[in-house]
């Protein structure tokens, strides 16, 4: 992180750091959901809720962002999004299902009184130093759901555990963006 408390620019794409007055990916993230009317909820997990950290640092984001869930213990990811415990029991936290559970499962745990969440994005992941389940550190799965679906990647992450949770979280901006 940056002096002025910015993610610096990642591997991944540098476009989603202010350079020469360009917008960040959460400004153009807040300013069309802002123009759709819809809202964002966040689900995290190896990012620890630096995801839901940069939507919020948006002027403004507190009209479209709902909020966010650190979930990083498995038991939380089944009890507060709503995650199958056999998932979760046969394939451990960090698969494409767990993703894509924990981002349709914040959609439902951010709604309140008849508000709807139009917007689910989820992290789950091996960030390192080393791996509690022998899959490959950098290991992530982003999960993004919307109200046409639900899209979940895969990435294979270089880079020390600072770099894939930064890595991750600008990756998981732009996902939405292209869902959007």
């Amino acid at each position: 992180m940056s002096d002025d408390g910015r993610f610096a620019e990642s591997p991944v794409d540098e476009a989603t750091s202010i350079v020469d007055g360009r917008r960040t990916d959460a400004e153009r993230i807040v300013e069309r959901l802002t123009d759709l009317g819809w809202t964002i909820a966040v689900a995290e997990s190896l990012t620890g809720g630096a995801l839901c950290g940069e939507l919020v640092g948006v002027p403004g984001a507190s009209a479209v962002v709902r909020g966010g869930i650190v979930a990083y213990a498995t038991d939380l990811k089944q009890r507060l999004l709503g995650v199958d415990a056999l998932v979760l029991e046969l394939g451990g936290a960090v698969q494409a299902k767990v993703a894509r559970q924990m981002a349709d499962g914040v959609r439902d745990a951010a709604a309140a009184d008849g508000q709807r969440v139009d917007v689910g994005v989820a992290t789950t992941g091996i960030a390192g130093p080393e791996s509690p389940d022998g899959q490959p550190v950098g290991t992530v799965y982003i999960g993004v759901s919307t109200p046409l679906g639900t899209r979940v990647e895969l990435l294979q992450l270089a880079g020390d555990r600072a770099s894939i949770r930064e890595q991750s979280v600008r990756r998981a901006l732009r996902m939405v963006l292209e869902a959007l």
